[in-house]
């Protein structure tokens, strides 16, 4: 099984590209840019990708990005998250990035697009591997600069595939950010959301009803309300789901206790994603084989994963063809 789930064309749609820092190249940024960190070592530094909940892991994540500071640094991050996907089988990555962590730092926006931008035609030229941009506005931060962020964006708008809302959810409703959602729009840029991990299913209802998402980012807790269940199956709305993500941050206790099972019984679209690997006990293959172990799905549920995966992508339509006839052969 651990053949065919390597060798599955999988899609990743919930990826911060800043969750996919290693502690080994952590050390090796922060030696390049002379930034003191408090870890010892990359041993020490692993030990401490421990957390409590959400809000804690978040303050480690934006610890850890401070190694960050040139587009060369953001290339390296994205590059060596792409290598990795790529040998698991990762045939495209949807990466979310977070411009308001850099920019309340002192690193513009231009320097994270450079280095991005180039990681992605890299990884397509030399790994053949199909990426999308969604620039995440963090919503425990205002929707005034979520705006403005999204203003200074203006001459990146055609290189974003989509907006999206990340960061810690309790207290932080979608309908805050309904305006530069609205502006999104507008412009024609797609719109994705975090709704439904640590937030209750009304939120989900929310980034539906108020910012006019395609797609919902976790949405577990959707479970709790039949009739959110009903609206979201008859709508097809896809949920990209990140297992264990939710077991590192006490959304589940264990991976067995995951609704995921329940998910796909209720006729919901779902997609298996790492969300933060470096921090979550590892990326598409790593959270594919703990759904095998735990719940002793088959070949035919893991290719209908994929498969809802590759429907869902941010991809032309020659690509979205390709992959599902590379998705094919492994029937």
């Amino acid at each position: 099984m651990r053949d065919f789930l390597k060798r599955l064309p999988k899609a990743e749609l919930h990826l911060h590209i800043e969750g996919s820092l290693e502690p080994e190249l952590m050390f090796a940024l922060a030696e390049r840019n002379g930034v003191a960190l408090p870890y010892a070592s990359v041993e020490e530094a692993r030990a401490a990708y421990d957390f409590s909940d959400l809000q804690s892991f978040l303050d480690l994540y934006y610890q850890g990005m401070s190694v960050l500071r040139t587009a060369e640094d953001f290339h390296d991050l994205a590059m060596d998250y792409f290598r990795r996907a790529h040998a698991e089988g990762v045939v495209h990555v949807e990466m979310h990035f977070d411009p308001q962590a850099h920019r309340i730092r002192g690193i513009e926006l231009p320097v994270v697009m450079e280095g991005l931008s180039l990681a992605r035609r890299e990884a397509e030229r030399e790994l053949g591997l199909s990426t999308a941009l969604i620039m995440a506005f963090l919503r425990d931060r205002d929707a005034e600069e979520a705006m403005a962020v999204l203003e200074e964006a203006a001459p990146y708008w055609e290189m974003l595939d989509a907006v999206g809302l990340d960061s810690a959810e309790r207290g932080n409703p979608p309908e805050k950010f309904v305006e530069v959602f609205e502006r999104a729009a507008r412009l024609g840029i797609p719109r994705v959301a975090h709704a439904g991990e640590e937030g209750p299913p009304d939120y989900i209802r929310q980034a539906l009803d108020r910012l006019d998402v395609c797609r919902i980012d976790h949405g577990v807790r959707c479970l709790e309300d039949p009739d959110l269940v009903a609206r979201l199956r008859d709508e097809g709305v896809v949920l990209t789901v990140c297992p264990l993500s939710n077991v590192r941050l006490k959304v589940v206790e264990r991976i067995e206790a995951h609704p995921l099972p329940r998910l796909l019984e209720a006729g919901l679209r779902v997609t298996l994603n790492s969300d933060d690997p470096a921090y979550f006990g590892g990326g598409m293959l790593a959270n594919f084989e703990a759904c095998q172990r735990a719940f002793g799905w088959d070949e035919a549920t893991f290719i209908q994963l994929a498969g809802t995966a590759i429907e869902a992508a941010f991809i032309s339509d020659a690509r979205r063809t390709e992959l599902r006839h590379r998705l094919a052969a492994c029937y």
